[in-house]
């Protein structure tokens, strides 16, 4: 474990949510949730506190939450709003380090270790950072301090709304030990039950088990758990992204049959990916669609090819044979998306003929000629 490293992770209180409170007094003390309509085929993209004490989370569908809590207020998201206020945010992080690695609008990891202030604690940076973001916006935000990544993200959960936890390298092996597996970054539900299924109920059940059984569990993640519960985590603060994928998804409001209807709405979303694709300068070489059934299952059916796709045509003359891949037209459908990733700047490369590799979510297809 580097004890070296200052590092911390901030995150927002109920962002969406808090936004829609501060430029409306009214909604103030009340559960705001943000998302579909309660009588819509929505979901709960964010909530207030006020709601969350009713059982109310993100994606929850909306006539669920309705259900939950009928006097929640409900409000439909601002993102251009949003993004206006994170920028706000963002630009405070920048001014103590260049190294800032948002996670999305409302939250990012901070390496303070050299900062522009030259101030060696980095409670005492987070605290002000923190005040600094509720002077500007209005609105609070979490935060941890630890010396690397996980432990930082872990510390922010662990004292919310408008709090702040410090676990320092000395604490950190004992920290761990207690936390229960659920509260551990990237255990998600399913993963808990396995966990418990196997005896690990917190941190330091985990440290019973050999890297090799942990892998043996969980795949290329056993070698992560086998550290976390250690402590270690070696990973960097990186300040800029390279984009890996761009995309578009719809869901229906209402499920279809209609092939020709499904047709239609994938073409739009080829228009619509291949616009930004123009925009941000990009080339992708694999295609993929996903298609949810009326009963939440999710296929994707993915093709690589030789050379990269650019445009509406590209991204067109292979839809037909991936759709035809899945049961649309004969299961209803909810859902719709259009993704392309491996992606390149553009270059000028001329269009050839594309050989592509099949394959599905399902492992339905091997390989399959055009």
């Amino acid at each position: 474990m580097n004890s070296n490293r200052k590092i911390v992770h901030i995150d927002m209180d109920a962002f969406f949510a808090s936004v829609e409170q501060r430029d409306n007094p009214d909604l103030q003390g009340k559960p705001v949730i943000v998302g579909g309509r309660p009588d819509s085929r929505g979901v709960v993209a964010a909530c207030s506190y006020e709601a969350r004490k009713f059982g109310i989370h993100s994606a929850m569908p909306s006539s669920r939450a309705a259900k939950l809590c009928p006097q929640a207020v409900f409000t439909p998201p601002r993102i251009s709003r949003y993004k206006e206020i994170s920028n706000q945010v963002m630009a405070i992080f920048h001014e103590y380090t260049d190294l800032v690695e948002p996670l999305s609008l409302d939250e990012a990891f901070l390496d303070l270790t050299d900062n522009h202030l030259q101030e060696p604690s980095a409670s005492v940076l987070a605290q002000r950072i923190r005040k600094q973001i509720f002077d500007i916006t209005g609105l609070t935000a979490s935060s941890g301090v630890s010396c690397n990544k996980f432990l930082a993200k872990v510390a922010s959960a662990m004292n919310k709304p408008d709090g702040m936890t410090v676990i320092r390298p000395s604490e950190a092996l004992s920290f761990l030990a207690t936390l229960p597996i659920g509260r551990f970054y990237g255990v998600g539900k399913a993963t808990e039950a396995k966990m418990e299924r196997i005896g690990v109920k917190k941190g330091e059940d985990l440290l019973r088990f050999s890297q090799e059984e942990l892998t043996f569990h969980f795949g290329k993640s056993g070698e992560y758990f086998y550290n976390i519960c250690r402590g270690i985590d070696p990973r960097q603060v990186i300040s800029s992204r390279v984009r890996k994928s761009i995309g578009s998804e719809t869901t229906m409001a209402e499920d279809i049959l209609d092939l020709k209807l499904i047709y239609d709405i994938l073409h739009q979303l080829a228009g619509s990916v291949a616009a930004s694709l123009e925009k941000h300068n990009f080339g992708g070489y694999t295609l993929t669609i996903k298609v949810r059934y009326q009963d939440f299952l999710t296929i994707t059916r993915s093709a690589t090819f030789k050379t990269p796709l650019f445009t509406t045509a590209d991204i067109l003359s292979f839809l037909p044979q991936l759709l035809r891949g899945t049961e649309a037209g004969r299961r209803k459908v909810r859902l719709l998306g259009v993704t392309v990733t491996g992606l390149i700047a553009r270059n000028g490369t001329p269009y050839q003929l594309r050989l592509p590799f099949w394959r599905g979510s399902d492992s339905r297809f091997s390989s399959i000629g055009v």
